[in-house]
């Protein structure tokens, strides 16, 4: 797991300062390889963030635990 932590600013914060910032670690996928196709997730109480590793600068999805968890799933069934 990394050690790093992205901070952002809560969607429920104040125009008046009254800020909330929240720090989500990413992890990459134990599947990923070393030749740069990676993919790491991170999860939070509503959401599961998914990015791939060459763009730290966002997620690329993110996805309720329902939807990552039929996508887990659905992944596991087919290997």
């Amino acid at each position: 797991m990394s050690s790093y932590l992205n901070w952002f600013k809560s969607s429920y914060s104040g125009e008046e300062g009254e800020c909330v910032e929240i720090a989500v670690t990413w992890t990459k996928s134990r599947y990923s390889t070393n030749q740069g196709e990676c993919v790491e997730v991170a999860t939070c109480p509503h959401a599961i963030h998914v990015r791939d590793s060459k763009d730290v600068t966002r997620p690329a999805l993110a996805l309720s635990p329902t939807t990552w968890s039929a996508f887990v799933a659905t992944y596991r069934n087919e290997r």
